[in-house]
């Protein structure tokens, strides 16, 4: 089957641009709570523009964009709120899937499927399998992950495989193990933790804190250069002296 691309949009590059920037997407219930709204509606807000979003950043030269939505104690959530995510969730992978065809993306699903309804976890798959090839950068979402769960899964393989690992090949047992290391953390809602995200890949990122909810930043492409913006103004010594290294590619490469 041929996949027909569109053309990427041409845009000005940044002088300095994160490769890797994820998201904790922080702030939807107390988003519609101000409005007067079901709290649920919130999630939906949430993923409203998602598409636009993932191509803006790309077209300005970010290579891989993580979305961490549900980890692993969010099942601690009421009955109602997580059926109504894992519907949510579905459904965007669905139209995330055209997405990956359509703008040659990579698509990846990191966390575990276990708890996940049979249908989620096959379209997770689904979308993994059929956007794997694609080369046009990566969307990652962490779906029932939790960043320590993740080391110690890694280091028992690690111990099973019998092998002595260094930092290098330990990253090979991660779940994440192909991703960039993270330039930069973008946490919405005013919260100030990284609650247990990517560990590993956070070890030397820039972290950002601002005010508004998640349901805000996805629709505002002015709070999208303000977070490239910021980014810029970092200066990154990975513990060296004062020239500053902007690459963003310490780790294993990826697209």
């Amino acid at each position: 089957m041929f996949k027909i691309f569109k053309k990427k949009e041409t845009v000005a590059q940044p002088t300095r641009v994160p490769k890797h920037v994820a998201f904790i997407c922080d702030g939807n219930r107390r988003w519609a709570e101000a409005r007067g709204l079901p709290p649920l509606m919130g999630h939906r807000a949430g993923i409203a523009n998602f598409e636009t979003l993932v191509d803006w950043f790309i077209a300005r030269g970010v290579t891989t964009v993580t979305f961490f939505i549900f980890s692993t104690e969010n099942w601690n959530r009421s009955k109602e709120e997580v059926d109504f995510l894992m519907d949510l969730f579905y459904s965007e992978l669905q139209k995330n899937l055209k997405h990956a065809i359509e703008k040659n993306l990579r698509y990846r699903v990191i966390g575990t499927r276990e708890k996940l309804p049979a249908k989620l976890s096959k379209m997770c798959d689904e979308l993994e399998e059929k956007s794997a090839e694609n080369t046009g950068g990566t969307v990652v979402f962490a779906l029932n992950y939790g960043g320590q769960d993740e080391i110690v899964n890694a280091v028992n393989a690690a111990v099973a495989a019998g092998e002595t690992v260094t930092r290098e090949t330990f990253e090979t047992f991660l779940d994440t193990g192909d991703l960039l290391p993270i330039d930069l953390m973008v946490r919405t809602s005013n919260e100030f933790r990284i609650s247990n995200f990517l560990l590993w890949k956070l070890a030397y990122a820039e972290l950002l804190f601002i005010p508004e909810h998640w349901p805000d930043l996805v629709k505002s492409e002015k709070i999208w250069q303000f977070v490239l913006d910021e980014y810029a103004k970092r200066n990154r010594r990975f513990g060296g002296g004062k020239k500053a290294n902007y690459s963003g590619n310490m780790g294993v490469k990826n697209v």
